[in-house]
C-alpha cells in the first residue's frame, strides 16, 4: 500500500504531504521540525488521530497502515524508510518433510 516517496523529501513551513503507508514504515527527520498525523482510528464511537511532533534526528515508525499526514513546522527534510519485509514462510510440504525426517527440534524439549 505504501505510496512512492523520493529517497528524501523537502517541505517548506506550512506544507503538508498525505501518503499511504504500511505498518512498520518509518520516517527519519534529517532537518527541521515535522508533525506526523496517524491514520484515523476508532475508540468506541469516536474517530481519532494522533499527532506526533518530530525534530531533526528523530525516527518515527508507523504502527498502523493507512493514510498519514506529514506537516512541516519549519523547513524540513526527511527520508522515508519502507517497512521491513517478513521472511517468507516455508511451504507446507517442505515443513511436513522436515517434521517427518526429524530435522526440526521440537519446542519445549
Amino acid at each position: 500500500m505504501t505510496s512512492e516517496l523520493h529517497e528524501t523529501t523537502r517541505l517548506l513551513p506550512g506544507q503538508a504531504l498525505r501518503v499511504a503507508v504500511d505498518p512498520g514504515h518509518a520516517l527519519w527527520v534529517l532537518e527541521g521540525c515535522l508533525n506526523v498525523v496517524s491514520p484515523p482510528g476508532w475508540f468506541g464511537d469516536t474517530v481519532f488521530s494522533v499527532k506526533t511532533p518530530l525534530q531533526a534526528g528523530d525516527v518515527h515508525v508507523v504502527e498502523r497502515g493507512g493514510w498519514i499526514e506529514i506537516c512541516a513546522l519549519s523547513p524540513a527534510e526527511f527520508r522515508a524508510l519502507p517497512a521491513a519485509q517478513p521472511a517468507p514462510a516455508a511451504p507446507l510440504v517442505a515443513r511436513l518433510v522436515q517434521l517427518l525426517t526429524g530435522q526440526v527440534a521440537w519446542r519445549g524439549q
